[in-house]
C-alpha cells in the first residue's frame, strides 16, 4: 500500500518535453529546501506529473525522470483531455497533506513554495492562492482580456472567484477531498476550489514569462474555457436572454401600436430597409438566445452521460507499483476514485491506531 506523503506537488503536461528537466530540477530543490531528504521509503513529497497526450516525448522525459528520482509518479492519460482534467487526474492520485498545484512551464515559480506552507501555517488557511502582480512574456492583449474576464465574472457568479489568480495555490487536504467529490465534465479548478467556501488568503506573486515551448492556450481554448467558466457557476446568461426577448417583444408592441395608429389617422408607414433591418435584427436575437439555452442543455445532455472525466493509461513510480505498466488494461476514473478511497480508509485506519484518537472527518 503507498504511504502518505506531506506534499503533492501536481503539474499537469502538454508538450513539455523542453522545460520537462528544468521543472524537476527546481522543483525537486525547492522541496528538499524546505522539507528536507529523505529516505525512499518515506518520502516527504512527491511530483505528479500528468502527460496530457502530448504530441512530442513529454512522457518519454516522465519515464526517465522516473527512473532517477523516486519522488516522481508520472500518469499518462489515454488521450489529449484538456488542462483541467489533466489536473484533475493529477489531484485524484496524489497523496499528500499539502498539494501544490502549479504548471509544468515555469511561469509560476516553485521556489514559492517555502513561503506559501509558511503563509498557511501561520494564517490556518486551508488555500493559499497565487495572485499575479505582473506577468512577464504575455501580449497586451492576453493580459487586456484575462483581466476583462476575471472582472467580468466575478459579477456574474455568486461565489468569490479572485481576481487575477490562475490555478496556481497550495490547498489541505481536506480541500482536495471536497474538490474530489465534484464529477463535472465542464471543470473551472479555481472556481470549485473558491465554491468550497473553505478559508483562501491571496499570495502575491510576480509570474515568469514560459522556460521552453509555446503556450497550449489558444485563442479558441482560452473562448471555451472562459465559457466553461461561465456556465458552470452562473445562470445569468439565461437571465439576459430572457430579458432580451422580453425588451425586443415591448419594442415591437410599440411598433405595432404606431403602426395601427398612422394607419388609423390615414397615414402609411414608409420603409421597406426599416422593416427589414428590424426582422433582421430580432431573427438574430432570438438565433442568439436560442444558442445560450442550446449550450446549457448541450452541457446537461453531456452530464447526463456519466461518462468518466477520464481513462488512464498507465501510472510509473520507482517506490511503488500502483498499476500495470501496460496498456491492455487502463483503469478509467470511477475505478480510480474507488482504488483511492480504499486506500484512504485503510491510511486513516492505521493513523487512528497510532494516535489511539479519532480523526476528523470533513462531510
Amino acid at each position: 500500500m503507498p504511504e502518505p506523503v506531506f506534499l503533492s506537488v501536481v503539474a499537469p503536461c502538454f508538450n513539455e518535453a523542453a522545460g520537462l528537466p528544468m521543472f524537476h530540477k527546481r522543483v525537486a530543490t525547492a522541496c528538499t529546501d524546505v522539507l528536507g531528504h529523505a529516505a525512499p521509503g518515506s518520502l516527504p513529497w512527491e511530483l505528479v506529473l500528468v502527460n496530457d497526450g502530448s504530441h512530442d516525448t513529454t512522457f518519454e522525459v516522465m519515464q526517465h525522470l522516473v527512473q532517477r528520482d523516486p519522488h516522481v509518479v508520472a500518469v499518462n492519460l489515454a488521450r489529449n483531455y484538456g488542462h483541467q482534467i489533466a489536473l484533475t487526474a493529477g489531484l485524484q492520485q496524489c497523496r499528500g497533506e499539502r498539494i501544490l498545484v502549479i504548471d509544468a512551464d515555469l511561469q509560476d515559480p516553485p521556489e514559492l513554495l517555502g513561503p506559501m506552507l509558511q503563509t498557511m501555517e501561520e494564517t490556518g488557511a486551508d488555500v493559499i492562492y497565487g495572485q499575479r502582480r505582473s506577468r512577464a512574456g504575455e501580449t497586451r492583449f492576453k493580459t487586456a482580456t484575462a483581466a476583462l474576464f476575471y472582472r467580468l465574472l466575478r459579477r456574474l457568479v455568486d461565489i468569490d472567484i479572485p481576481l487575477d489568480t490562475g490555478d496556481f495555490r497550495l490547498m489541505s487536504r481536506r480541500t482536495l477531498d471536497v474538490l474530489n467529490l465534484m464529477p463535472e465534465q465542464h471543470r473551472f479548478i479555481r472556481g470549485l476550489v473558491a465554491w468550497t467556501g473553505l478559508r483562501q488568503v491571496p499570495f502575491p506573486y510576480d509570474r515568469d514569462a514560459r522556460y521552453a515551448g509555446d503556450t497550449g492556450y489558444s485563442l479558441r481554448r482560452m473562448v471555451r474555457f472562459a465559457l466553461d467558466a461561465v456556465t458552470s457557476f452562473s445562470i445569468v446568461p439565461l437571465r439576459l436572454a430572457s430579458v432580451a426577448g422580453l425588451t425586443l417583444g415591448a419594442v415591437g408592441l410599440l411598433g405595432l401600436l404606431y403602426t395601427i395608429g398612422s394607419w388609423a389617422f390615414g397615414s402609411v408607414v414608409q420603409g421597406w430597409t426599416s422593416v427589414a433591418t428590424l426582422v433582421l435584427l430580432i431573427g438574430g436575437v432570438q438565433l442568439m438566445v436560442l444558442g445560450v439555452f442550446g449550450e446549457y442543455l448541450g452541457r446537461l445532455y453531456l452530464e447526463a452521460k456519466r461518462r468518466p472525466l477520464f481513462v488512464v493509461d498507465r501510472v510509473l513510480m520507482r517506490s511503488v507499483a500502483r498499476l500495470p505498466t501496460h496498456a491492455a488494461e487502463p483503469m478509467v476514473a470511477s475505478a480510480w476514485e474507488a482504488k483511492l478511497a480504499e486506500q484512504g480508509a485503510m491510511v486513516a485506519g492505521d493513523r487512528q491506531e497510532k494516535e489511539g484518537g479519532a480523526l476528523p472527518h470533513v462531510q
